[in-house]
């Protein structure tokens, strides 16, 4: 493997002792070798900071940078390190503190972002293997089947911010629209902008993580029917409207790096949130928006007839 790219991760702690041992020597296992990790820690109080210095002490003090976090929560905290000037690579991935790294993971993304211009904006994701707290095997993420594009991330974040890698064009892009926008996650914004200003996201269906889930996930898995009820009471709660509300605002603002046709599409579907149910319903069909799965375009039917898209 060709390992001249550089490779930034970018990783976000915060009370992260129970699993990070783990996460890191998956990282360090890794088969491309030309990375380094930056590590912005949101004021953990456990053991947290004596694991990333025992790693740093041990012989990876080269490949690690740590830096205080925000404290303003996890989506902040990934843009703290996203706008710092010394993280600056060809690549860049960004990872959670509990999940375990596929030994081929950076390897299988660097080659699929190589097939593309370097000034065209394109991010990776894959799909998750699903594990347990103690790592035993629970299924997969689902497969999606419909394009990636600026019409679906509208109205899904279709892949899980822990399996991302974007190319410098992309994150320059990120940079360009501000590390302080207010947005509902990160991996969603990064999927917004890439897409809506032109550039591409590459959905890889092998699955290059293992993906923990546990009691203090934040988002965690939909792919059980536990999940998808929590996913439908957050949207009958509001949750989903309010994301939308936010990831719009922040698009409004950072209009002038859209592509003139998704410029258009966006105003479209405003105009269909704002709506009558007629109006919502058929703004949506002409908006062209749309999520991966059948249950998922069926929630957004649901939602757009109850006024929560």
């Amino acid at each position: 493997m060709d390992d001249r790219g550089s490779v930034a991760v970018l990783m976000c702690t915060y009370r992260g002792e129970k699993y990070l041992q783990r996460q890191l020597e998956t990282v360090f296992a890794q088969s491309y070798s030309n990375w380094q990790l930056f590590v912005s820690d949101d004021g953990s109080d456990d053991h947290t900071l004596a694991i990333l210095d025992r790693w740093c002490a041990g012989g990876g003090g080269e490949r690690i940078r740590i830096y205080p976090g925000p404290r303003r929560g996890f989506a902040s905290n990934f843009f703290s390190l996203i706008a710092r000037p010394e993280v600056k690579a060809d690549y860049y991935a960004f990872t959670d503190q509990d999940d375990e790294w596929d030994d081929r993971k950076l390897e299988r993304a660097v080659k699929k972002l190589n097939h593309f211009p370097l000034d065209a904006p394109v991010l990776y994701a894959s799909r998750s293997e699903l594990v347990d707290e103690r790592g035993n095997h629970l299924g997969y993420s689902r497969r999606y089947q419909k394009p990636s594009g600026f019409s679906n991330a509208l109205v899904q974040n279709m892949a899980s911010g822990n399996t991302m890698v974007l190319n410098h064009a992309a994150i320059e892009l990120m940079r360009s629209a501000g590390t302080d926008v207010d947005v509902s996650a990160h991996d969603w914004w990064a999927y917004l902008i890439v897409t809506g200003s032109g550039g591409m996201m590459v959905f890889d269906q092998q699955p290059t993580i293992r993906y923990r889930q546990h009691a203090k996930n934040l988002y965690g898995s939909n792919t059980s029917w536990r999940g998808m009820r929590r996913r439908v009471c957050k949207m009958f709660a509001g949750d989903f409207r309010a994301w939308n509300d936010r990831n719009l605002a922040a698009l409004r603002a950072s209009a002038w790096l859209l592509h003139d046709d998704n410029k258009l599409l966006l105003e479209t579907f405003e105009r269909a949130r704002r709506g009558s149910i007629a109006g919502r319903l058929f703004g949506l069909l002409k908006a062209g928006v749309y999520r991966q799965t059948w249950d998922g375009q069926l929630g957004l039917l649901v939602a757009a007839l109850s006024k929560r898209i």
